[in-house]
């Protein structure tokens, strides 16, 4: 892994955010060496909290990395903020327009200058009522096998006591427990080579959400329930993992 080289704005951040986050949470941190690799590594989180995306930075940050965070592109159009997110190498996203391709390219050179990309395969907080993950966009797989940059799983559970999605409370106590977990990279050795068609994609996101729930059923201590039902095939309708 390239050590961490920060410009200006990224050490402002830094300093701005840090310290706020070390004094709101008492952190667990597990698996910071599976981001302690060479290259660019494509991250996926859970998604249960809009604290998420600091809790996450925190960590990555912590592993001697620079987080990468996928965000709207209007966002990025918008004065001053915009121009700061560019500084602090956050990328831009077309969603549903021809320049989305722009963003994938985007995505690729992050990965081939060793880069920490950042992406919720969810898309959103989750919305399963005990914040279980949802069934997966495949974004991450898309650029994994466009790459075949490492897919790494991070777990999270304690953002919501930070901000419950649910009842949409801010808790702004000191010293909230969280905990976050990477897992070493997702096996997607079978899908090397083959053809983005959808049904390869979805299946590479089924084993990349699978690979998260397991993570996040470690950390609550709680048998995780199944994710989604898959379409019937061949007659049948098949769950995630039932070979397994």
């Amino acid at each position: 892994m390239a050590r961490r080289r920060l410009g200006f704005w990224q050490r402002f951040a830094v300093v701005l955010v840090k310290p706020v986050m070390t004094v709101w949470t008492r952190r667990t941190w597990r698996g910071l060496e599976h981001l302690r690799r060479p290259g660019g590594v494509i991250i996926v989180p859970n998604h249960i909290s809009h604290a998420d995306p600091l809790v996450s930075a925190h960590f990555i940050y912590d592993s001697g990395r620079w987080p990468q965070f996928l965000g709207k592109a209007s966002v990025f159009r918008v004065p001053v903020i915009g121009w700061i997110l560019h500084r602090c190498k956050q990328i831009p996203v077309e969603r549903g327009t021809v320049d989305a391709v722009k963003s994938l390219d985007a995505l690729v050179a992050a990965l081939r200058e060793e880069g920490s990309v950042v992406i919720y395969p969810e898309g959103t907080t989750t919305r399963e009522p005990n914040l279980w993950p949802m069934k997966g966009k495949t974004g991450a797989a898309r650029l994994a096998l466009a790459t075949g940059a490492p897919v790494i799983p991070l777990a999270m559970w304690g953002p919501e006591r930070i901000f419950d999605p649910r009842t949409s409370r801010l808790n702004p106590r000191p010293r909230i427990p969280v905990t976050v977990v990477a897992g070493p990279p997702v096996d997607l050795s079978r899908w090397t080579g083959a053809t983005p068609t959808k049904a390869v994609l979805e299946e590479m996101t089924d084993a990349i959400m699978l690979r998260l729930r397991d993570l996040l059923a470690e950390i609550r201590d709680e048998t995780p329930p199944a994710l989604w039902e898959r379409p019937a095939r061949q007659g049948r309708a098949e769950r995630p993992g039932a070979a397994a």
